[in-house]
């Protein structure tokens, strides 16, 4: 009997856990395959959501700008998303306008590289005139990206020959000398550039390596709210401990371990998914911290190389930037 009663006990305490969780719904960008966003689907499938009191609903888009119209929709409460996206396809009225609670990356997971057989010909970025560049798609989000490379050299696009051949087809046109440099993805860059197949001219993988190539920090995958529309700080700081402790795990999870909560999805085929996590290890800002200097650095950018609709709301970094209590936000026991 006494047995009986505490299991009881467990269980009444577990549902009253369950009532009292707040419940958030997240628009993430897909595919789900995308490493900026894998903090998130691993905060879901470890549960780090739940040990912080939230029951937050996933929904995967197809890609950023769904997510980003999805906040502006109000059909969710947080959008995971590029900064260039929200812009474009967010919301579009002062009183809706987007707030960044929480950074992810500071570039597109890119590396601008010279196909080994082109290498004598292209050793720099001042060498790009009159080659053949190739990008995954017309359009494609890191696209704005080379073109403020190009700008600080100097350049303008319109000096070099962009191709698009598809992220699979982008790695054999490297392969095979048919580009003389490319924007390739992780975890394609990292492995024709073990292989020797590739030169690195520039690197945005990493923050550090941000920095490196633009003399100043920047942010690119980040989750933002509505102002009209706020989540609570303190559901805010929960948020952000899971996903710090989610961004923990992957920078020393096995693909295996990870491999047994996470969807197929994300991690089949199992030695592409290898990669991925390889390439996510040092992928994300430290401590999902994001400051008005890296906003103020990424919307020059935008302005300056993506073309924005009459309609877009951009506004002043100090407005766009959420400010949560960094006092509630510390890496969770879970994480270590």
């Amino acid at each position: 009997m006494r047995r009986h009663a505490e299991s009881a006990r467990r269980a009444d305490r577990m549902l009253g856990a369950i009532i009292l969780a707040q419940a958030l719904t997240l628009a993430v960008s897909g595919p789900t395959s995308s490493p900026e966003y894998l903090p998130l689907r691993v905060a879901e499938a470890e549960g780090y959501f739940a040990k912080e009191g939230l029951a937050v609903t996933l929904k995967t888009t197809r890609a950023e700008p769904g997510a980003a119209e999805a906040l502006a929709q109000g059909q969710v409460d947080l959008a995971a998303t590029s900064l260039e996206a929200i812009l474009r396809f967010g919301p579009r009225t002062a009183k809706q306008g987007p707030r960044l609670v929480l950074g992810l990356t500071a570039a597109p997971p890119v590396a601008l590289v010279v196909a080994e057989s082109q290498k004598e010909l292209v050793r720099s970025l001042e060498h790009l005139p009159g080659t053949r560049v190739g990008i995954t798609s017309p359009g494609a989000p890191e696209q704005a990206w080379l073109a403020w490379l190009l700008a600080r050299a100097g350049l303008s696009p319109g000096q070099v020959l962009l191709v698009s051949r598809g992220e699979r087809g982008l790695s054999h046109a490297v392969e095979t000398g048919d580009v003389h440099a490319a924007l390739l993805r992780e975890p394609a860059a990292s492995r024709l550039l073990a292989a020797g197949q590739a030169r690195l001219l520039v690197d945005l993988r990493t923050p550090v390596a941000v920095r490196q190539a633009l003399g100043a920090g920047t942010v690119n995958a980040a989750v933002f709210m509505r102002a009209d529309r706020r989540v609570r700080d303190r559901e805010l700081a929960a948020f952000h401990r899971a996903v710090l402790a989610a961004e923990s795990r992957l920078a020393t999870a096995t693909a295996a371990e990870l491999a047994e909560r996470l969807s197929s999805s994300i991690t089949v085929p199992s030695e592409e998914f290898q990669g991925r996590l390889e390439a996510c290890r040092a992928l994300y800002l430290d401590d999902g911290a994001v400051t008005i200097a890296q906003v103020r650095e990424t919307l020059t950018m935008i302005r300056a190389h993506v073309v924005l609709p009459a309609t877009a709301l951009v506004p002043p970094p100090e407005e766009l930037l959420y400010a949560v209590s960094r006092r509630a936000i510390k890496p969770a026991s879970t994480a270590r």
